[in-house]
Order: C-alpha cells, then sequence, then structure tokens
C-alpha cells in the first residue's frame, strides 16, 4: 500500500504573508516619511511656545530697590521692593503700621527710592500742622504748609511750594542744611532759615 503525497499548504498561508510584508512596508514608508520631514528642518510649535514664555518673562521682570522701613512698623528692616512702589507697600513689606503709628506724618502715596529710610513715627512725634507753630517758635519743616513755610523770612509762595514739592518726592527733611536741596535756596537763604525753623 503506497502513501499518497501530503497535501499542499493552503493558500491562507501566503495570503497571510503577502498581509505582514504590506504591513511592513506600510510602516517603512510612514518612518521614511516622517524622516524626511526631520531632515527638512521643519520647525517644531512646541519647541517655539517655551521659548517666547521665557523671553518674555524675562522682558518683563521688572528691577528691584532696597528700602529701609523704621519706626512703628510691625516689622522694621530692609526690604526689596520693585521701582514703582510707594511708601504704602514698603509699610505693607513690614506687616505695617502698629497702634501707635501717627500716619498722618507720612506721605502714604509718594514713590519710593533705591537706598531710602522710612521713618514712621509714633503720635505726638509729629506736630499737627494746624496747631501753628511749637512753643519755641520754630517751623517744622516736614509738617509745615505752604502758608506756614510763608511765614518764614525770605520764603514766598513759590519757594513754599518747591519745599513741600521737595518733601512729598524725596521723604522728610533729615537736616536744616537740607534745604539746600531745594531750587532757589542758597546759603544766604538758608541763613536766615536756620533760626526759624527744625527737623
Amino acid at each position: 500500500m503506497t502513501s499518497s503525497p501530503p497535501p499542499p499548504p493552503p493558500p491562507r498561508r501566503r495570503l497571510r504573508l503577502g498581509l505582514g510584508a504590506a504591513v511592513v512596508l506600510a510602516i517603512i514608508a510612514l518612518s521614511t516619511a516622517v524622516g524626511l520631514g526631520l531632515l527638512q528642518g521643519r520647525p517644531s510649535s512646541v519647541e517655539a511656545v517655551p521659548l517666547a514664555e521665557s523671553s518674555a518673562s524675562v522682558e518683563s521682570a521688572p528691577a528691584e530697590i532696597y528700602v529701609h522701613v523704621l519706626g512703628a512698623v510691625e516689622r522694621p528692616g530692609l526690604y526689596v521692593l520693585r521701582t514703582d512702589s510707594r511708601v504704602v507697600d514698603a509699610l505693607a513689606a513690614a506687616d505695617g503700621s502698629t497702634d501707635a503709628a501717627d500716619l498722618a506724618g507720612v506721605n502714604l502715596a509718594r514713590r519710593v527710592e533705591d537706598g531710602e529710610q522710612i521713618l514712621v513715627p509714633v503720635v505726638g512725634a509729629v506736630a499737627d500742622p494746624s496747631a501753628g507753630p511749637p512753643g519755641d517758635g520754630a517751623v517744622d519743616l516736614n509738617t509745615a504748609d505752604e502758608a506756614a513755610l510763608e511765614e518764614l523770612p525770605g520764603i514766598g509762595p513759590a519757594l513754599a511750594e518747591r519745599i513741600v514739592a521737595w518733601r512729598e518726592e524725596n521723604g522728610r527733611f533729615r537736616t536744616v542744611d537740607d534745604l539746600l536741596a531745594v531750587p532757589g535756596i542758597g546759603e544766604k537763604v538758608l541763613e536766615g532759615l536756620r533760626d526759624g525753623v527744625r527737623v
């Protein structure tokens, strides 16, 4: 009895091989297209976004100034503020004023400058401008209004206005000699004022 030859492989096996080859070719073609796109140097939008954000943040980074806050505040000390800060911002950095603070002697809206010292007085340390000159008859350069300054020898409305403007821009007068920084006040005018003013 002779054995019959094995049956030929089913056609489905050749179909599977053909389908697998097609899938491999499709993957190769897709990889080639992606590779060519990268070689052509097409920019990636994902990389461009963080670069734009970082450059914008560098340009908008504000400069800083150092301000010394002391007196009737909760935490006296040296603070770093933005360049466009005002006195109220400096007080906020020092956790605000104490209950004993006399904020009438402080211009909270004035812009602060780098290296400035801001002194917040306690109640009673600053004379009330409406109360007139103190007992010694001297006018306080840091609290007097324009009308009180005009009573001084050699000080008219224009100079009185400049004194108040200088005080608002630069802070308190630390010495009587600081009047020399006010436009229009020289040594001669200062000598005539020295005995009638105080800080």
